[in-house]
């Protein structure tokens, strides 16, 4: 089980464990042979703005964990997790990207050199790639390979974890003035603000039906982990901006996660399932899912309403979030319930 479960304050964590021992998906069947099949939607590459920007150096800002920090060189930018990797190369800086964490899953990242260990940042990986800047989240650990990277002398800035859609704006706006490319930055969020706008113009508009109640599960077969969703999982944002009920929040769960437990999801009493793409596959897809005990006997099991987004992009809070919202409501919705 990962050191941390709070998938919205630790997402690296999380996905670290995600992206190893996976078995394979299932191909579909049963009474909604749509829904069982569980497809994803967002392509596994991020779009950067069409005119790289020219960084205006140097820049100061202030660390989330407090330290003020003066960056002078963007030439060899070190991002230690995926989302930060996933601003930096959709702000035009890829190719000065010279590393990235194992959650950095898309296209354009998969050949760069990876300086974690499971879920924790290898020091010494990361300082003999010589980077100009290092960024980090509040949740980037341990502790002493920060300390190590700050002590070699390396701007090292700091961000606070995004955790709903009220945070991407911020994020971006904040990843961008660290870098010196602030121009780029606006631009960057007003074309994600436009598209997340177009995403929620999908969300079938209230007519006296009942939302649909979706509960967050994160699965690892392989490390016999089987959680539900609360109030802090971070999947509320989203499942609420698609027109849904978070049905772990709205049961009373007040955590991340809770092991699942058959009364746990009888009471949630989900219509449908959000699950991590390899979560899913490492449970033997919607087969194997059905078999995790209570699962079979809520509304979702019954009709094999089960949705997946790739692991990599689903908690994000970025630039491609309009992605998810869109193949959440696709997914939600695209049965003409």
């Amino acid at each position: 089980m990962p050191r941390s479960l709070r998938i919205a304050g630790a997402w690296a964590a999380v996905l670290a464990l995600g992206l190893t021992g996976c078995g394979t998906p299932d191909d579909g069947g049963g009474r909604h042979p749509r829904r069982s099949q569980a497809k994803t939607s967002a392509p596994d590459r991020v779009e950067p703005l069409k005119n790289r920007p020219e960084p205006r150096l140097p820049a100061t800002v202030t660390s989330a964990d407090g330290h003020k920090v003066t960056v002078k060189d963007t030439s060899r930018i070190v991002p230690l997790t995926g989302s930060l990797n996933e601003i930096v190369f959709t702000l035009g800086l890829g190719k000065n990207v010279v590393a990235r964490d194992i959650t950095a899953t898309f296209q354009q990242a998969e050949k760069l050199p990876v300086v974690t260990r499971a879920h924790d940042v290898s020091a010494e990986s990361v300082l003999s790639l010589e980077p100009t800047v290092v960024l980090a989240d509040t949740t980037t650990g341990p502790a002493e390979a920060i300390d190590q990277i700050r002590d070699a002398g390396v701007p090292l800035v700091v961000f606070d974890p995004a955790k709903s859609l009220d945070d991407v704006s911020p994020r971006i706006e904040a990843v961008a003035g660290a870098l010196g490319v602030e121009k780029s930055g606006a631009e960057l969020n007003r074309r994600t603000r436009q598209r997340i706008a177009a995403a929620r113009e999908d969300v079938p508009a209230g007519d006296g039906r009942k939302k649909p109640r979706v509960a967050f599960l994160y699965l690892r077969g392989s490390a016999s982990v089987y959680l539900l969703g609360g109030r802090e999982s971070g999947a509320s944002s989203l499942l609420e901006a698609a027109g849904a009920v978070d049905a772990g929040k709205e049961s009373g769960l007040r955590k991340d996660f809770t092991a699942i437990t058959s009364e746990a999801l009888a009471k949630a009493a989900p219509d449908a399932i959000l699950v991590m793409r390899k979560g899913l596959e490492s449970v033997d897809g919607v087969d194997g899912l059905l078999k995790v005990p209570g699962v079979a006997e809520t509304p979702a099991g019954l009709d094999r309403r089960i949705v997946s987004i790739d692991d990599g992009v689903l908690l994000n809070y970025g630039p491609r979030t309009d992605q998810v919202l869109k193949s959440l409501v696709e997914q939600l919705y695209g049965d003409g319930e």
